[in-house]
């Protein structure tokens, strides 16, 4: 049995990292020489609104130290911002200097508001001929103002960076769950997260979902495609292990961006066959919970049907499209879905979703059987 100090120089050895101390312009010059670069689907996370923007350049203005951002050194030498996107992404925005990755365009150099100690920052650009602007002392003040940059050095093992990533976005105001696990997965394999968003875009999956526009923004379609895929490959017993829903999808999900007999072609057919099915029977019904007093569904998606629904019509999918009056038997299915007590109770508030997902998806498998 190991110490806990033999367990604490086993984990320092998986992450080699070094620590520098930047100015804002030496930063700047690196992102314009593309020696600094972020991805473009990381920009997505970029949402901070105006107030905190300018009192992230209020509070260099002021001389207030910045939290340090963390950079990953690439084997090329090129470092890829993998915390602290926002603090960069607003600073370079300030300066005229940010770029939108997607399309190599100029992003519009911002203005700012007043913020609670300095109110002169009301319209106030950092160097314009039209509006309020920094003197030259403020600009160079600025762009003298220190960064401390940690850096994940290459030689780091592989699943550092995602945790790295993992145990400094988690619990953020900044990002969702699924926006870090997105991250993740884009380093693991792009072409993976590629997929997925495929996934998410196919129209039978919109129709059953019926995701808002917030969240869309809060990536809330991916988690639900990568809660299907993980749920779907998951045994009973690894349900039961489950300790915490995000950390399992997170696992799952690297795990099969990274097997190489990950096969993605069947999957996708499951994917797509089960909403296939599910949007001729129900269209956006599926995951609402059905009233019996009013004989109809009622309300929004409710995460516990869809797991439900979903693993249920997925486990059973070949008995189902060989089933000719599967339109209405499988409506059937889902209105009889609300009258099983093992789903009635683990669905309601205040129960936690490890324990849910543990009991209701072999409960699904079983009850979704034609």
């Amino acid at each position: 049995m190991t110490s806990l100090q033999e367990e604490i120089e086993d984990g320092r050895s998986i992450v080699k990292a070094d620590a520098l101390s930047m100015s804002i312009g030496e930063l700047v010059n690196l992102y314009k020489s593309r020696e600094l670069v972020i991805r473009p689907e990381y920009q997505r996370l970029f949402r901070w609104p105006l107030e905190k923007k300018s009192r992230l350049i209020e509070s260099i203005l002021l001389g207030i130290p910045l939290p340090s951002i963390f950079v990953m050194q690439r084997h090329d030498g090129i470092w890829e911002v993998i915390d602290g996107l926002q603090r960069i992404s607003t600073i370079l925005e300030f300066m005229g200097e940010l770029v939108d990755e997607a399309t190599g365009e100029p992003v519009p150099a911002s203005s700012l508001t007043a913020t609670k100690y300095l109110q002169s920052l009301a319209g106030m650009t950092f160097e314009s001929d039209e509006a309020p602007t920094l003197t030259p002392g403020q600009r160079i003040g600025l762009k003298r103002s220190k960064i401390d940059v940690k850096i994940l050095l290459p030689e780091s093992d592989d699943k550092a960076k995602y945790e790295l990533f993992d145990r400094l976005n988690s619990g953020g105001e900044t990002a969702s769950d699924q926006e870090v696990r997105n991250v993740q997965l884009l380093m693991a394999d792009r072409s993976f997260f590629q997929w997925l968003t495929e996934l998410r875009d196919n129209e039978d999956f919109k129709d059953c979902t019926l995701v808002t526009s917030r969240q869309g923004e809060q990536q809330y379609d991916l988690e639900l495609v990568c809660r299907f895929l993980a749920l779907l490959g998951s045994s009973d017993d690894e349900l039961k292990g489950m300790l915490d829903v995000d950390s399992y999808l997170t696992e799952r999900m690297l795990a099969s961006a990274t097997d190489p007999s990950y096969d993605r072609s069947s999957v996708a057919d499951i994917f797509s066959g089960t909403f296939a099915l599910l949007n001729d029977a129900l269209g956006a019904e599926c995951f609402r919970r059905y009233d019996p007093p009013k004989e109809r569904f009622v309300g929004g998606l409710l995460v516990s049907a869809f797991e439900a629904v979903t693993t249920g019509v997925a486990s059973n999918l070949g008995a189902w499209r060989a089933n000719t009056a599967r339109k209405a038997e499988l409506r059937k299915k889902v209105v009889e879905l609300w009258d099983l007590a093992a789903f009635r109770a683990q669905s309601r508030g205040g129960v936690r979703g490890t324990t849910r997902i543990a009991a209701i998806v072999p409960a699904a498998r079983a009850h979704f059987r034609p």
